[in-house]
């Protein structure tokens, strides 16, 4: 195995992305949902200070950006779903695995383009929201209470990058085994939304300590967040969050590679 046959599938993966006007809305949506969210959020908590009568309180608008990626994760995962499903969609996976037959190595290549994309877009994203959310929300009005500190900023974005890239790693690990987007997309919203929610309504101690270690409250604590849909912290460090987000994508992936291996396309 030569540099020339890893690198060029790679190559060619990165040419697919960007020849197809999909790509651009899955980004330009999770940057606005980012942002909106971001400013709603952060909006909100400060309107309450200030009716609750707080007159010193430090809001951090990165706070405001990390609780926006529990609505900006539904966003996140298209491109990475999209990038396989589009191809059974269309039938050009045949010539995908024609070109590239290691389905390792194709599934790999698209991993390797996805995932720098989507971490770059998580900090333009996040970087783009906390900027909005404190020039919006530092004016009197809103208390003055957000704060923008330049070195937990630029750690809090390196998370949020690092988050958004995992998750649509495991949307194409998901993509890949489901081939169809709908069914992907599905499952995608059941594990990052809607399964989270109905572990934690079912008030059961075992339920909410396993909704914990799904990847959405996953993702919160490895980017320090207190846990905002329930109003207390996630009972574990950011480290052992990071693992199970790894841990989700790396399962998601083998998945979607054994399932590839064993069909045709």
């Amino acid at each position: 195995m030569n540099l020339t046959s890893v690198t060029w599938p790679v190559a060619a993966e990165w040419t697919k992305l960007w020849s197809v006007r999909s790509t651009f809305w899955c980004l330009t949506g999770t940057v606005a949902v980012t942002v909106l969210s971001a400013v709603a959020l952060g909006g909100s908590r400060a309107t309450d200070l200030v009716r609750d009568g707080v007159t010193a309180a430090r809001l951090p608008a990165t706070e405001s950006v990390v609780s926006a990626s529990t609505f900006a994760q539904l966003v996140m995962v298209t491109l990475g779903m999209l990038a396989i499903t589009s191809e059974y969609a269309t039938g050009s996976i045949r010539g995908t695995l024609q070109a590239v037959p290691i389905r390792g190595r194709m599934l790999a290549a698209k991993a390797l383009v996805v995932a720098p994309v989507m971490f770059a877009t998580g900090v333009l994203a996040g970087g783009l929201a906390a900027v909005a959310t404190y020039l919006l929300l530092s004016v009197p009005v809103f208390g003055g209470f957000v704060t923008l500190d330049a070195g937990e900023t630029v750690v809090d974005l390196l998370r949020l990058g690092v988050f958004a890239a995992l998750v649509s790693l495991t949307a194409l690990g998901v993509g890949t085994a489901l081939r169809g987007a709908a069914g992907a997309l599905t499952v995608m919203f059941m594990l990052l939304f809607g399964l989270p929610l109905v572990l934690l309504m079912t008030g059961s101690q075992v339920a909410v300590e396993a909704s914990m270690r799904l990847p959405m409250f996953a993702g919160l604590a490895f980017m320090e967040s207190a846990d905002n849909l329930t109003g207390g912290p996630i009972p574990y460090p950011p480290g052992e969050g990071l693992a199970w987000l790894l841990g989700w994508t790396a399962a998601a992936l083998a998945t979607g590679h054994a399932v590839l291996r064993r069909r045709d396309a």
